[in-house]
C-alpha cells in the first residue's frame, strides 16, 4: 500500500484492508456474508459482471486475500446464502441467480440447477415456425407474420428467437438465421432481475429457508430449498427491481416488492394479489425493511421512511445522490439501521431518523454489504467505483444512541407552543369579521388600491424631474453618486460620474456638454465652486468631480440636504439628480 492509499480515518471504524487492483464490478445484490465450511469462519462471497460480456466470476474473499474463484456463464443479477437441509455440519448453499437460471453451489461446488419454467407461447407464433420447420413459408413471408404478431398488444410476447430474427438488417441474415435456428424447439424464458430468501418455519439464522425471486415476466416465484419446487407464484402489475420480506413461509410472511414505476406493492399468505403499498415520485434505488418501517432511497436524492400501511415518517434529502443501500443488523448491540452510500465518497448510517455516522472512503462505493466476516461480528466491506475492495470493522467502543451527528428537526419543534386563551375582544372581533367580512375586504382592496396609485404617481413624478441617481434618457446614459468626506464646520464632497453606455468598439457613446451645479441652503452651507463643468466622458471610466462644503451656522450643530443636479446644454430638465444628506456639523470653535 503506497503513501497515497493511507488509511481513510473514522471515529468509529478501522479500515482493515484496501485492494486499489482488485478489479471488481458489481452491485449490493451480488454480495453476501456466510460460513461457507460450517467452522464459524464467515467469507465473503462476491458474484462479478467482469467486463459486463465476459469473464463472470464468482470469488471468495477469506481474510485479506481472495481464497477462490468459479466461473459463471451468464450475468449474475443477484446472490444469496440459505440453508437447504438439516445435515452436520451445518454448511450453507449459495444461489446464483443468472438469466434464467438458479446455480446452486455447496463448499463452492456446483450443486444444483434450477431453471425456471416456460412461459406459455404465442400459437400463430408457433405455427408459422412449423411451417418455416417444414419449409412452407419463405422467411419475408415469416417475419412479415412475426411483425404483425408483435404489432398485437393483446398477443402474447414473442419469444426470444423471433425478436433477434426481426433486428436482423439484410435478407440473407435472416435467411441464415432461419435455417439455423428453425429446426430448433420453440421456446419462451423469463430473466431473474432479483433474489432474496425467506426463512421457512423457524427464525434461526441457520433454519431452512425459501429463494423468493423476481422475474422479468413481472412475477414473485417463492421457491422450497429442500426440493426447489415452486411453492407459490404471485402477479405483479410492473416488473420488480427490489425485494423486502418479513415473516416465516409457514406462518406467515408479507414481502414487499418495489418495481421499476417507482411502486410498491405487498404480497401476502395465500394470495395471489399485489397490493398497492406506495407510489413515489422518482425511480427507487434502495428498499430496506427495518422493523416495521420501510426505508425507501430514490433517485431524486430522497431517503424516506414508510409504514408498512404506506403512511410516511419523515424524508431527508441527501446532499449528493444515492447509489446504493444495505441493511446493519447489529444483532449482538439489538438494533437496526440503514447504510446509504452517495456520490460524494461518504456512507451515512441512519438509525431510526437519525444520521449517527458518517464514513469517508477514498470513492464512492458502488456495492456494500454488512454483517459477520471471519471473527468479526460487525465487518462492512464495500466495492469502490474503480473496482477495489475496503474492508472497514467497527470498534468496540463504537456508540450508535439518538443523539446522531444530524437529529434532523431541531428539538424545538415538539415542544408544544404556550397559546394563550381566547379572550373576550378576541370573540367579538371574530364575530365582526363574519359578519362585516365583504365590507372589510372591500375597504382593504380601496387602501390597497390608493396606496398603489401614488407609489405610482410618486414614481413617475421621480422619472420626469429627474430626481433618480440613473438616468432614464438612452441618449444620455449616466449614472451619479456623491460621498462626503470630513467631520466638520468644512467638508470635501466628491460626486462620482459614470457614463452606464456600450463599451464596443464600433459605438463610443461619449457624454458631452454637461454641467454639474448643487441646490442647497445658503443660510447653512457655502460651496465653492457651486457650477462645474464636465469633461467627455468615455463608457466604462469613472470620473471624480471635487467641492468644497462649509456650513456656516457657528452656533449649533447643524444638518441639512444638498442636491447634486447635472444639466445638459439645451435642456430644460435635469439628467441626473442625487440627493446628499450631509452629516451634522459642530459649531465652530474659537481658541
Amino acid at each position: 500500500m503506497t503513501t497515497e492509499d493511507a488509511q481513510v480515518t473514522n471515529e468509529n471504524w478501522i479500515e482493515a484492508f484496501y485492494d486499489p487492483v482488485a478489479g471488481l464490478y458489481t452491485f449490493s445484490s451480488g454480495l453476501t456474508l456466510t460460513d461457507l465450511s460450517g467452522d464459524g469462519d464467515s467469507k465473503a462471497v462476491i458474484a462479478t459482471l467482469g467486463n459486463g460480456t465476459f469473464n463472470m466470476k464468482l470469488k471468495v474473499f477469506k481474510g485479506a486475500s481472495l481464497f477462490q474463484e468459479n466461473s459463471l456463464l451468464d450475468l449474475p443479477t443477484g446472490i444469496c446464502s440459505f440453508y437447504m437441509d438439516h445435515h452436520e455440519p451445518r454448511i450453507p448453499g449459495i444461489a446464483v441467480a443468472s438469466g434464467s437460471f438458479i446455480y446452486v453451489y455447496k463448499n463452492m461446488r456446483p450443486y444444483y440447477k434450477f431453471v425456471l419454467p416456460y412461459l406459455q407461447l404465442n400459437e400463430a407464433e408457433g405455427d408459422i415456425w412449423a411451417q418455416a420447420k417444414a419449409d412452407k413459408v419463405d422467411t419475408e413471408t415469416l417475419c412479415a407474420t412475426l411483425h404483425s404478431i408483435k404489432e398485437d398488444p393483446d398477443s402474447v410476447p414473442l419469444t426470444h428467437r423471433s425478436i433477434r430474427l426481426l433486428k436482423l438488417d439484410t435478407l440473407g441474415e435472416m435467411n441464415e438465421y432461419v435455417d439455423r435456428y428453425k429446426s430448433g424447439v420453440l421456446k419462451r424464458q423469463t430473466v431473474i432481475v432479483c433474489i432474496t430468501t425467506m426463512k421457512k418455519s423457524v427464525p434461526e439464522d441457520d433454519g431452512i429457508s425459501c429463494v423468493v425471486i423476481g422475474t422479468e415476466n413481472k412475477e414473485v416465484l417463492f421457491l422450497e430449498a429442500e426440493s426447489f419446487s415452486i411453492q407459490q407464484k404471485n402477479a405483479l402489475p410492473d416488473i420488480p427491481s427490489f425485494i423486502a420480506v418479513s415473516g416465516l413461509f409457514d406462518v406467515d410472511f408479507r414481502v414487499y416488492v418495489a418495481c421499476r414505476s417507482g411502486k410498491i406493492y405487498v404480497l401476502k399468505k395465500g394470495s395471489d394479489v399485489a397490493y398497492p403499498c406506495l407510489e413515489l415520485q422518482s425511480q427507487i434505488v434502495g428498499l430496506e425493511k427495518v422493523n416495521k418501517n420501510l426505508i425507501v432511497a430514490c433517485m431524486d436524492r430522497t431517503l424516506s421512511c414508510y409504514t408498512t400501511k404506506g403512511k410516511r415518517l419523515w424524508r431527508y434529502h441527501m446532499p449528493s445522490g444515492i447509489i446504493c443501500t444495505a441493511l446493519m443488523d447489529h444483532k449482538s448491540r439489538g438494533f437496526k439501521a440503514v447504510m446509504v452510500s452517495l456520490n460524494n465518497n461518504e456512507i451515512h448510517v441512519y438509525k431510526g431518523q437519525c444520521v449517527v455516522d458518517k464514513i469517508t472512503l477514498r470513492e464512492p462505493a458502488n456495492a456494500m454489504v454488512f454483517g459477520k466476516y471471519g471473527r468479526e461480528d460487525s465487518t462492512l466491506i464495500a466495492v469502490l467505483a474503480s473496482g477495489a475492495v475496503n474492508f472497514h470493522i467497527m470498534k468496540r467502543t463504537a456508540k450508535y444512541d439518538d443523539k446522531g451527528v444530524h437529529r434532523g428537526p431541531p428539538a424545538a419543534q415538539g415542544v408544544k407552543l404556550q397559546i394563550a386563551k381566547k379572550s373576550q375582544l378576541y370573540i367579538d372581533q371574530t364575530i365582526r369579521e363574519r359578519q362585516q367580512g365583504t365590507q372589510i375586504f372591500q375597504a382593504f382592496q380601496t387602501d390597497l388600491q390608493r396606496l398603489r396609485l401614488t407609489v405610482a404617481k410618486t414614481y413617475l413624478k421621480a422619472l420626469e424631474s429627474s430626481v433618480t441617481p440613473i438616468s432614464t434618457d438612452n441618449s444620455v446614459p449616466l449614472k451619479i453618486s456623491a460621498t462626503v468626506q470630513g467631520l466638520g464646520p468644512v467638508f470635501k464632497l466628491v460626486i462620482g460620474l459614470q457614463n452606464t453606455g456600450s463599451t464596443s468598439g464600433s459605438d463610443h457613446n461619449l457624454v458631452t456638454n454637461l454641467k454639474l451645479c448643487f441646490k442647497y441652503s445658503d443660510i447653512t452651507y457655502r460651496i465653492e465652486p457651486q457650477v462645474l463643468d464636465i469633461p467627455s466622458l468615455v463608457p466604462g471610466v469613472f470620473y471624480k468631480l471635487e467641492t468644497r462644503v462649509e456650513c456656516i451656522v457657528a452656533d449649533r450643530p447643524t444638518q441639512d440636504d444638498i442636491s447634486a443636479i447635472i444639466l445638459k446644454s439645451g435642456s430644460n430638465r435635469p439628467v441626473v439628480t442625487a440627493s446628499i444628506s450631509m452629516p451634522a456639523s459642530e459649531g465652530t470653535i474659537v481658541v
